[in-house]
């Protein structure tokens, strides 16, 4: 009798492992009769030949692979259905973390939990130890004299930071009559940036919104598009 060439048996060893990743995983284009049926009928075939049986004399190892190439794409499949790589985390799961802290703040200071959350979103993206590089630190983004006006004395504290930010955002919703977008505004590019434009309402803001900076202008936009989406 002839002797199965080791390669032929590495690779029915790899097939069967695929198989049966196939099977762990529930896949349902690689089923249980058909992997298993291929993998019996290929073992037949190469066990044949081995022992010189075979009519037709093909290189075992040749076959086999021809096999193993239809087979592979299903299995592989089935093992990335298994697997689940690790995700960033969501901006639900982000957001929920500091509900508590939003909502505290909202209620204290009259301001929507949503336009907070909105505000904190294009600063921070919620991270807390953010710092840009104009040195504003924390999930709203406080610039230590604006902090230390509010009483922080670590800006990296969630809570600390999202009172201080959420008074700051509520004495300019009071400064300009509850107009949001002048509120922004100002809470990027500073009061009395917006007061030298002669800037106290939304339309106003509207008008002479070309004479911010750029920065400014997109700023109101997206926190305008982000507190949409946190109301929804």
């Amino acid at each position: 009798m002839n002797s199965i060439d080791p390669r032929v048996m590495k690779e029915l060893l790899q097939l069967q492992l695929l198989n049966k990743m196939s099977l762990i995983s529930g896949d349902s284009s690689t089923s249980s009769s058909d992997g298993s049926g291929d993998f019996s009928a290929l073992l037949e075939t190469v066990m044949g030949q081995a022992s010189g049986n075979s009519s037709q004399g093909q290189d075992p190892l040749s076959t086999l692979l021809g096999k193993t190439s239809s087979m592979v794409p299903n299995s592989l499949g089935a093992l990335n259905k298994a697997y689940t790589p690790l995700q960033s985390v969501s901006k639900a799961t982000a957001t929920s973390q500091y509900d508590d802290v939003i909502q505290a703040a909202s209620n204290r200071y009259g301001v929507d939990t949503s336009l907070v959350k909105a505000v904190i979103q294009q600063e921070s993206d919620f991270n807390h130890q953010a710092v840009s590089t104009a040195g504003a630190k924390g999930l709203m983004q406080l610039m230590d004299g604006t902090g230390s006006g509010f009483g922080v004395t670590n800006p990296f504290d969630p809570k600390q930071n999202v009172d201080a930010g959420t008074h700051f955002l509520s004495n300019l919703m009071k400064k300009y009559n509850g107009n949001e977008g002048v509120a922004l505004a100002a809470y990027n590019a500073g009061p009395n940036r917006v007061d030298r434009l002669g800037i106290q309402n939304d339309q106003d803001l509207a008008n002479k919104l070309h004479l911010l900076p750029k920065e400014t202008q997109a700023y109101v936009n997206k926190v305008l598009g982000y507190k949409t989406s946190f109301t929804l």
